[in-house]
Parts: C-alpha cells; sequence; structure tokens
C-alpha cells in the first residue's frame, strides 16, 4: 500500500490552522485587566461559607526578588509568582505547623526581602507562628528562618532597610487601637524590645476614614489596618487600610517620616490609592512594589461581597512618587484594559490602553436563567450583581450586542460562584468555553477557543492579537469547574464608530457650610447629564496639578463625595465616555 500525501495542501492547511489559532488570543499580551485573573481559592473557613461557598482572598503582597514577582494573599494554601505580572504560576503550599488550625493559613502575609533570601509569615496573636525563608520560592524550597514571632502580629508588614541594615516591623487590625512598630533583629528576627505606637485614624478631619459604604455611619468607629512601608529618597511612606474591608471605599492612605519609627505625618494627597466606583471596586490593604523597569505598582483588596462580606479579589494598579515625593496611585479606568510593566512608562498619566467598554447595558441574549439572576446583570458593569444559567452543562450560552459593528479588541470573562460546591484550594479544575463573533447575528465564526483549556480563569481576560469587526458576540460553555455557568461581567472592549462626547457642561461642586465642624467632609458633585455619555469620571485632588484622585460614575449626572479632608482646598474635573472614546476634560473648579 502506497500513501500519497499531497504536501502543498497539507501545508496550507497547517498554515491557515497556525494563523487560525494566533489570531484568536494574542501570545505576548501587552495589557491586563482588573480584578486580575488568577486561581483564587475558596474560602476555606466554613462559617464564612454559609451564604454559598465561594472564591474568596484580600490583603494582597507583592515583592520583586530576583527579578520575578511573588504575590502572597489571605487564605489561599500557597502562593503565586510571575515573570511579567500577566501568567500567574501557582506554588501549592502550606506554611502551618500541625497544631495551628488549616483555615488560618497566611491570614494577611508579610513578605520582604532581605540578603538575598524571601522571608514570609502569617498574621497572629500569639508568638508560635514561624517565619518563613527561601532562596527558591519558585519551588516549594522553605525553610523555618525562626519558629515564632515572640512579639506577635496581625496584619504584619517588614522592612528591610538596606541603607542602614535594619529591619523593621509595623502591625495593627483594629477600630481602637494605632499601628505599631518595631525593630527587628536581623540575626534573631526578634523584636529589639521598643514597641512605639506610630499613628491612628481620624474620621473627623478625613471624610474617607468614616466606616460605612457612604463614609456616613456614625455608630461605629473605623477600622485602620494593612500597614506597609515604602523607603523612597530616604523617607519612610507608612501606607494604612481603612475604613472597613467590606466598603466600595476602601482606600489606603498614607503617612510619611524621616525616620523609620518616628515622626509620621499626614500625607496630604490622600487616600493615594482609592477607587470607589466600576466594575472593580476598592483599593485598600496593599502594597507597593517596583517592576524591573523601576516603576511603581499598588497591589490592594478590591471588594465584592456578595456571598460574605468577606468575597474579595485583587487588584494592581500604576502608582509612583511624583517631583514632588507625593505618593500616588492611579485608578482612572482601572478595571479596563491596562498596559503591562514596559520601559519609561506615565504612571501619572496613567496607563489606560484606551480600549472602551462596547456593551455596556446593551442587549443580551441567554440560553437559560435561573430565578432572577436575570441576563442584563452580565453588562451593568457591576461585579455584585450576575447572570445565571439554570445549569452549569456543556451548551448554555450568553449573546450580547454591541448595538453596532465595532473594532474589538480584548475580552474579560467575570464568572460568578452561583452553587458552587468546593471549600478550600481546589487544583486542577478548569473552565472550557467557546466565543463566537458575527455582524449579522447569523454568521458565526469563532473568535475564541477555550474547549480544552486546563487552568482555571475566573476572570478570564483575552487580548486580540488582531483586532477583529463584528456586532455579536456568543460565550458558549463546555465545562465549569463547579455550580452553574454564571457571569458578573461578560466585557467587551474596543472601539465603536460614532463620536465620543462632548465636553460635560454645568459641573459644579457644593460643599457644605464651612462653619459646621465637619460637615466640609462632604460635597455634592453635580453636572449636566450627557445624552452621548455611558458614564464619568470625576477627578480630585489638593492641587491643580495633582488630580490624583478619581470616581467612576456610571449613567448618573451626580456624585455624592463624603472622602474629602474637613480643612483644605479641593480642585475638580470631569470628562464623559462612552464606546467611543474619552471627551476633553472640564476647566479645573475649586472647593474651598
Amino acid at each position: 500500500m502506497v500513501l500519497i500525501i499531497d504536501f502543498k495542501k497539507t501545508v496550507c492547511v497547517t498554515l491557515v490552522f497556525i494563523s487560525f489559532l494566533s489570531f484568536q488570543i494574542n501570545a505576548q499580551q501587552k495589557t491586563y485587566c482588573n480584578p486580575i485573573n488568577i486561581d483564587y481559592g475558596y474560602t476555606p473557613i466554613p462559617n464564612f461559607a454559609e451564604q454559598g461557598k465561594h472564591r474568596a482572598t484580600a490583603d494582597p503582597v507583592i515583592v520583586n526578588f530576583k527579578g520575578k514577582y511573588f504575590l502572597f494573599s489571605t487564605n489561599q494554601w500557597g502562593y503565586w509568582w510571575s515573570d511579567d505580572m500577566l501568567n500567574w504560576n501557582f506554588i501549592s503550599r502550606k506554611f502551618l505547623l500541625p497544631q495551628h488550625k488549616v483555615y488560618d493559613e497566611l491570614c494577611a502575609p508579610a513578605v520582604f526581602v532581605m540578603k538575598e533570601e524571601l522571608f514570609v509569615i502569617g498574621s497572629t496573636h500569639s508568638p508560635t507562628f514561624p517565619i518563613w525563608k527561601s532562596k527558591n520560592p519558585t519551588k516549594d524550597e522553605w525553610v523555618i528562618a525562626i519558629d515564632s514571632l515572640k512579639v506577635g502580629a496581625w496584619d504584619p508588614g517588614f522592612l528591610y532597610d538596606n541603607d542602614l541594615d535594619k529591619l523593621f516591623l509595623y502591625w495593627g487590625s483594629s477600630n481602637e487601637y494605632p499601628l505599631l512598630g518595631t525593630e527587628i533583629n536581623t540575626k534573631t528576627l526578634q523584636s529589639e524590645g521598643l514597641v512605639k505606637p506610630l499613628i491612628s485614624l481620624h474620621p473627623e478631619d478625613h471624610g474617607w476614614e468614616r466606616f460605612g459604604e457612604y463614609n456616613d455611619n456614625t455608630f461605629l468607629q473605623p477600622f485602620m489596618e494593612g500597614a506597609w512601608v515604602t523607603k523612597y529618597h530616604n523617607k519612610y511612606y507608612l501606607q494604612y487600610g481603612a475604613p472597613a474591608t467590606e466598603f466600595s471605599g476602601y482606600a489606603d492612605g498614607v503617612y510619611v517620616s524621616e525616620k523609620p519609627l518616628d515622626g509620621f505625618a499626614y500625607q496630604s494627597h490622600n487616600p493615594f490609592a482609592y477607587k470607589p466606583g466600576g466594575f472593580a471596586r476598592g483599593a485598600g490593604h496593599g502594597a507597593t512594589f517596583q517592576d524591573n523597569f523601576g516603576n511603581w505598582w499598588h497591589v490592594s483588596t478590591v471588594i465584592l461581597g456578595v456571598k460574605n462580606n468577606f468575597e474579595r479579589r485583587i487588584g494592581i494598579w500604576p502608582a509612583g512618587f511624583d517631583k514632588d515625593d507625593v505618593l500616588y496611585c492611579n485608578t482612572a479606568y482601572g478595571d479596563y484594559p491596562t498596559f503591562l510593566p514596559t520601559k519609561n512608562a506615565n504612571h501619572i498619566n496613567g496607563l489606560f490602553s484606551g480600549w472602551m467598554l462596547l456593551n455596556y447595558n446593551k442587549p443580551v441574549q441567554v440560553s437559560s436563567t435561573l430565578g432572577g439572576y436575570q441576563a442584563n446583570y452580565a453588562v451593568d458593569e457591576n461585579m455584585k450583581s450576575y447572570w445565571s444559567a439554570k445549569t452549569g452543562t456543556k451548551g448554555e450560552w450568553i449573546q450580547t450586542d454591541l448595538g453596532e459593528v465595532s473594532t474589538i479588541n480584548a475580552i474579560q470573562l467575570n464568572y460568578a460562584d452561583q452553587d458552587a460546591e468546593f471549600l478550600g484550594k481546589t487544583l486542577g479544575k478548569f473552565h472550557q468555553y467557546k466565543i463566537y463573533s458575527s455582524s449579522d447575528g447569523k454568521k458565526w465564526k469563532i473568535l475564541v477557543d477555550k474547549s480544552n483549556n486546563k487552568t482555571d480563569v475566573p476572570h478570564d481576560y483575552i487580548e486580540l492579537e488582531k483586532p477583529v469587526r463584528a456586532r455579536y458576540l456568543k460565550l458558549e460553555n463546555i465545562a465549569m469547574p463547579t455550580g452553574k455557568f454564571a457571569l458578573s461581567g461578560f466585557r467587551v472592549f474596543g472601539f465603536g464608530n460614532g463620536e465620543k462626547p462632548k465636553e460635560v457642561e454645568k459641573f459644579m461642586v457644593l460643599r457644605a457650610d464651612p462653619n459646621k465642624y465637619g460637615e466640609r467632609r462632604s460635597s455634592w458633585i453635580r453636572w449636566q447629564q450627557n445624552n452621548n455619555a455611558d458614564g464619568y469620571v470625576i477627578y480630585f485632588g489638593k492641587s491643580p496639578d495633582k488630580l490624583y484622585g478619581s470616581i467612576m460614575v456610571y449613567s448618573k449626572n451626580d456624585y455624592f463625595f463624603t472622602g474629602m479632608d474637613r480643612t483644605d482646598t479641593y480642585y475638580f474635573q470631569i470628562e464623559a465616555f462612552n464606546n467611543n472614546g474619552v471627551s476633553k476634560r472640564t476647566p479645573i473648579i475649586i472647593s474651598e
């Protein structure tokens, strides 16, 4: 028997197949999208799963060790590392000794680099938690540095000062007590003995520190937690989270000193990390770190809080120090496609790719609907609401209509945990799906094929190698790791064909009577509704050249801002956006 092969046809088919695969997904992705796409574990604490088992982590730390990024967060039974801040590799490991309860694993961990070794410890009120160290943390190669940190520390944060060859510990999580600090002996890894109170909250002056979703709860004192210190230009930046992890306004503030354990003063531009609006909300209890190009970033907790108050995710935001050594964090369009680390990046101006959301509140069709989990919840830009199909079986689908043939650059799929069955870290699970595109809703092409995917992608983000033109996208479920096929966000990014909004008109900021103590912490911001806009971004700051704060607002023409400092003058601008782009900003207005 002789087998005859048409070589030209074989090569042609092979090249077409290779081209088809590369067309769908960009192998050299240049952007990412918050919340970051890692295999978040399911809550390991049984009492927290009463409302439904769900994914949860928070209190993240990223450190750059030997050119790689290491990410630790609460109760994950392991940690991640990455070469590029996009693709994260999970290392399964439990750091607790057998006598500890398994669900206490590395709550709000502290991680630091000292003398070519990476150290880690979890929060503890007792002196029995060990500090571990590793020279090769890309593998599970750890040894105990000391078997117990006798001072004990909840929400710990370490700073090794290379210039002084000294190690400092900062900690605290309380609505009553201040953050504390002490020097740690670099050889014994124990406190030198003197523990100093450092800073406390002052909600009577700082509106953003007030308790509550809208900073309006006068019955409960706010929480200060999540200490982290960065040294820059011989100054120590003591960062902290407030007012509580359950709220969209969860933010990080900073005090600055020329000494590591004394003399901290409130930075005028606070909170420096703040994201109360948009899809991914919250930017508190985080850590500031440098990438391999020397640029600064801030990783923090993103609030979800549907199935439990402590249901949370992780976000990474461009950050830095300006020419006056002011620490800032740029969260404007922070849950839209954002450029990954690059040389000479301008973090003050932001790393937003410019790709706009194409399907905000656009028509949706689905294969089935479970109860009140309606289809439009998948496109309403609210991570707390979601659509769910009746099952998690193969063939369930959701279709989004962009309203016109548009240019598509990227897609983000945000899965909800409807009827999840897992508890704790679950390895070897995966999502599988296909995305089809069409210009007329009749003829369909496969745009993304992940039917053979073997990874867990709860917030999958796909940057297309080449933009495509389409009006309709259809997501078809192949396999779920657990529970129903459910989405809190089927988000499509690119450009429409119309005009971007015009400059916002009649923008005003109304601040309360300055003679009333405390009332100046809030203001009512209002503008004329732009019928061509999907939403707005309000910028604010205490200097016209430092409008580092931002608030994203959808489908409204006002916002009650409760995050102001009582005694200070503020400056404001606003811009409108839609699926075609962003308007010119308004002139700056002053609120004295």
